[in-house]
């Protein structure tokens, strides 16, 4: 864990500008409050608790589910969602996007309000949804061809914490790893089978899905949403053109990456992120081994980003990867990548990574940002000041947080290569075999869903404020 400083943060009132459209350019002052809902070719509205799939979705006659109400919609629709649970076309656990429309949740049943809190849109599969969840994110997203098109995403709430696999908290039995007062024991990966103790879910999912994935060319926005203990990143989609603006989240939980987005495309400069003003939190790593993954924010091939007015802490490995590297030293020239006006705090490695040139990685923190040259707008990331750390760490789950800061791990391995069976192995030109063994005290083990949401506002002007 590193030390936190008490650096004064500047003001940033400046724009950066990456030479795209005028649209492209967001103001770093921009909140959600100042942005809102499209007027769409049509609006549609969606109640699972007061709607049916008979209905013709206006506000009086909602329609029951979402994927019904995205399947009927004209192009560029907007569609209202009440709270509750919504699980796709026959309850199947996830729901695909094909066109360009905007998605707006939070609405009260009878669609009179609308605070994203405290009327909930959740995506949230359990066990029943793990034979049919198929092959893809809780929220797929493929919409190509325009691009001026819009898709937007606001106010949804993605949770994979009921359908994941994980161990009962047995706190003093090192396979479970539970710190104790967690709700569960670590996650349960592909190919894992832990012996001696049971699971949470006996028919959870042990696969590598997405809470949200795809590809769009055009604007895609994506604001005041929640993900939350997502199995394989909570967002990871090819941007095939034109602009992802992806802000006032929470991200909690997730592992391998809470946000990883690349270019399908071959000439630079033709796809944008501005990742700002989010809240990332325990973003896990691959595996158990802790070697590899675990990032806030990755700066993939053939992407401009811009992320700004973040909230990194305690990424398992990094909270910023920029060790992705375009083959092409024309093109990676070219690219426009930033980080500014950032907070971080107990990132395992370091603020940044990046490749070392021999092989390896080098590690930067926060207050060395101005000297990577991968950065062209770098001012202002700080470590949090001690007042900060005291502020969020009341919010944060004390177990989750807890359990984090003293994380141990023990391996060991077994391996002997003259017994009689790898021997024989050896003379059928068979590699030979051994074991080994991890044990680690806390990975990826579920967040409380309700502890979530108070994650917003946790910082002032910085990371994910109110939704309104």
């Amino acid at each position: 864990m590193k030390t936190a400083t008490k650096k004064t943060l500047v003001a940033m009132a400046c724009v950066f500008a990456f030479g795209l459209t005028s649209e492209a350019q967001i103001s770093a002052k921009k909140t959600n409050s100042q942005v809102e809902t499209p007027k769409g070719t049509k609006t549609l509205y969606v109640s699972v608790n007061k709607g049916s799939n008979r209905n013709d979705g206006s506000q009086s006659s909602p329609i029951k589910d979402l994927q019904k109400a995205i399947d009927v919609a004209p192009e560029g629709a907007v569609v209202c969602v009440t709270e509750g649970n919504y699980l796709g076309k026959l309850d199947q656990g996830w729901i695909k996007i094909n066109k360009y429309i905007s998605i707006v949740g939070g609405y009260s049943d009878d669609f009179s309000q609308r605070d994203p809190v405290k009327f909930r849109t959740t995506m949230r599969p359990g066990a029943a949804q793990k034979m049919t969840s198929g092959n893809q994110g809780v929220l797929d997203i493929r919409v190509v061809g325009k691009r001026d098109g819009v898709i937007l995403i606001d106010g949804i709430i993605f949770d994979r914490g009921q359908i994941n696999a994980y161990v009962i908290p047995a706190y003093d039995n090192p396979v479970a790893a539970a710190p104790e007062g967690c709700e569960t024991g670590r996650i349960v990966g592909v190919g894992e089978s832990p012996q001696g103790v049971p699971l949470v879910q006996p028919e959870g999912m042990k696969s590598a899905f997405q809470l949200i994935s795809g590809e769009a060319e055009g604007n895609l926005t994506i604001r005041n949403c929640v993900f939350l203990n997502g199995y394989h990143f909570a967002i990871q989609m090819s941007c095939k053109g034109g602009v992802f603006d992806i802000y006032n989240n929470v991200f909690v939980a997730n592992r391998m990456s809470a946000c990883e987005l690349r270019s399908g495309l071959a000439k630079p400069n033709q796809s944008l992120v501005k990742f700002h003003n989010n809240t990332v939190m325990f973003t896990w790593c691959r595996t158990k081994h802790m070697e590899d993954m675990g990032y806030g924010f990755r700066y993939m091939t053939g992407m401009d980003a811009d992320v700004y007015n973040n909230i990194f802490g305690c990424s398992n490995y990094g909270a910023l990867d920029r060790t992705y590297i375009d083959a092409d030293k024309t093109k990676e020239a070219k690219r426009v990548t930033s980080a500014w006006n950032n907070l971080f705090f107990g990132n395992r490695n370091g603020d940044l990574v990046l490749p070392s040139g021999g092989g390896g990685w080098t590690y930067v923190l926060a207050k060395n940002f101005e000297d990577v040259d991968k950065l062209t707008k770098y001012e202002n990331n700080r470590e949090m000041n001690e007042a900060e750390v005291k502020t969020i760490s009341q919010k944060i789950d004390a177990p989750y947080l807890k359990g984090f800061i003293g994380i141990t791990g023990t391996q060991t391995s077994s391996f002997n290569p003259n017994s009689s069976l790898n021997q024989f192995r050896s003379f059928l030109g068979m590699n030979m075999q051994g074991t080994e063994t991890v044990r680690v005290s806390m990975y990826a083990n579920r967040y409380p869903y309700e502890k979530a949401f108070d994650l917003f506002g946790a910082v002032k002007d910085y990371g994910a404020q109110g939704i309104k």
